[in-house]
């Protein structure tokens, strides 16, 4: 697991770094060598790099870089966006050794823009050191005309130190940033990378370990993480020789209703084609033949109808291993019953889809009950959840799925763009996988088919949940990597594509 950290955390691990004796001059010595490093199988000779540095530590990061560079022989012009006075600190004293070290630099002021507008015209790399996690509120001059002209040059490779500047480093609104085509993050990646629309401006992603002791995060940073390919083989389940069909899971989905027969079907697909060993598919009469027909491996528990959807009531015993309830069950009164009937289930509970909106009315419920509990919205289900616009909650993902998980204490994951999955306790574990292709009616249903099965077959719910969306995504990032775009994916090639994910992970292979 990649560990992830916010702008407060970042300087706390600055501060205890410092007082476990790494003084601010080492952590920047160590941050610009282990970048320089890592440019060396950036660059080449016949490079021609500019360089921009700002008054604070990521500026004094730049200066090491820029010593670093010049004295392998770099063709490097380095330029300092403030007069040197205005840089001060351990930025200072890393200025001080570039010149004593022999290596020039120039001010950028207006005296010498045109020669700066040159010098980038003529680039092949450009490196942006300007602006580090700092930054808070809209840019100002002469940092936004720096930027501006830094993204108009055309046929350069633009390369970011830490993040790119202009970013505020937690994400939400941005005014304008450098554009990278990679991003040095200094340490640990800072949140901002794991949203939108931040995550536009970083380009690829490289984390640089710089020699701060794993003791100082564990001491500094709360529990989020990426949860990464070598996390889902190392926890995925195997199955014993010896194992039955009751080993893997008795399951139910309730789901469909007359008009949307096609969410309890890919619910019910994606669920059999992730291990669920028995499977049980309660829909509204109307629906029962049109499901039946597309999923002949389940068992069916048609259930009263009223004007296709579910009247209310649930004929059936809940002595399931889980259940997952809301793909297409519709927004009447009667699937609302169905809803609350389930919330006082004895058993390991998913609500999604139409199941949120109706949760929305009754989500007290929630702190009463005793088995665990998923909640898979998307922003605009997760905004209705909380009573807030959809933009608050999206600028804020991070935060509003920690609070909502901590306070009604359920498993909270919020789809989207590097899905966030809290658990109950508040750690936070961040997908990595996924695209533009999922972005189409189907994808969460197959979502929830999947959690459903893995729910039933682990015994860490957060490491099935966790495992449940890294393989949604992955299968969905397969698909566009060989016959498929983003535009031609539809819900029913993930179920497909599955067995290719599984595979991957038992041969260890992902």
């Amino acid at each position: 697991m990649v560990q992830v950290v916010t702008k407060k955390e970042m300087y706390a691990i600055d501060r205890n770094a410092m007082e476990l004796g790494l003084t601010g001059e080492m952590l920047m010595e160590n941050a610009g060598q282990a970048v320089a490093r890592k440019l060396y199988d950036e660059l080449t000779y016949d490079d021609r790099i500019t360089i921009i540095i700002g008054k604070g530590n990521n500026g004094g990061d730049g200066f090491v870089i820029a010593r670093m560079l010049k004295s392998k022989g770099y063709k490097l012009d380095v330029w300092l966006s403030v007069e040197k006075e205005a840089v001060t600190g351990d930025a200072e004293k890393a200025m001080h050794v570039y010149e004593h070290s022999g290596f020039q630099m120039r001010l950028l002021n207006e005296e010498n823009l045109n020669a700066f507008k040159v010098s980038l015209a003529v680039s092949t790399v450009i490196i942006d050191s300007l602006l580090g996690i700092g930054m808070k509120g809209k840019l100002r001059s002469p940092f936004k005309e720096i930027i501006t002209l830094v993204n108009r040059q055309k046929h350069v490779k633009r390369l970011a130190i830490d993040l790119p500047s202009g970013l505020p480093a937690d994400g939400g609104k941005v005014d304008d940033a450098i554009r990278a085509d990679k991003t040095f993050a200094i340490h640990l990646p800072k949140v901002g990378a794991f949203m939108y629309p931040s995550r536009e401006y970083y380009g690829e992603l490289d984390v640089v370990d710089i020699g701060i002791p794993p003791i100082i995060n564990k001491k500094s940073v709360e529990k989020r993480f990426v949860w990464m390919p070598d996390d889902v083989i190392r926890t995925f389940p195997k199955r014993n020789p010896s194992s039955h069909k009751s080993s893997h899971g008795k399951g139910l989905i309730v789901a469909g209703s007359k008009t949307m027969s096609g969410a309890a079907i890919m619910a019910a697909r994606a669920a059999l084609r992730s291990g669920s060993g028995l499977l049980t598919v309660a829909m509204p009469e109307e629906a029962r033949l049109p499901i039946a027909n597309q999923v002949i491996e389940a068992m069916y528990a048609p259930c009263p109808s009223h004007e296709g959807e579910f009247a209310g009531t649930l004929p059936v015993q809940l002595n399931f291993d889980a259940i997952a309830v809301g793909p297409g069950i519709g927004r009447g009164e009667g699937s609302r019953r169905i809803v609350e009937t389930l919330l006082k289930a004895e058993a390991p509970l998913l609500i999604d889809a139409d199941a949120l909106f109706h949760l929305a009315k009754m989500k007290d419920q929630l702190k009463s009950r005793k088995y665990p509990t998923v909640l898979t919205p998307h922003e605009g289900e997760m905004a209705r959840l909380l009573g807030l616009p959809i933009e608050e909650v999206a600028n804020n993902r991070f935060y509003f799925s920690k609070q909502f998980a901590l306070e009604y204490g359920v498993h909270l994951v919020l789809k989207g763009p590097f899905t966030i999955c809290t658990t109950p306790a508040g750690e936070q574990y961040i997908n990595p996988t996924g695209n533009a292709a999922l972005a189409k009616g189907g994808s969460g249903d197959v979502l929830t088919g999947i959690i459903l099965a893995l729910m039933m077959q682990q015994k860490s719910l957060q490491e099935a949940i966790s495992n449940a969306v890294f393989v949604h995504g992955k299968t969905a990032d397969n698909l566009i990597s060989n016959k498929h775009s983003s535009v031609d994916v539809i819900a029913s090639d993930v179920i497909e594509s599955l067995p290719i994910v599984y595979k991957s992970i038992a041969n260890r292979s992902l």
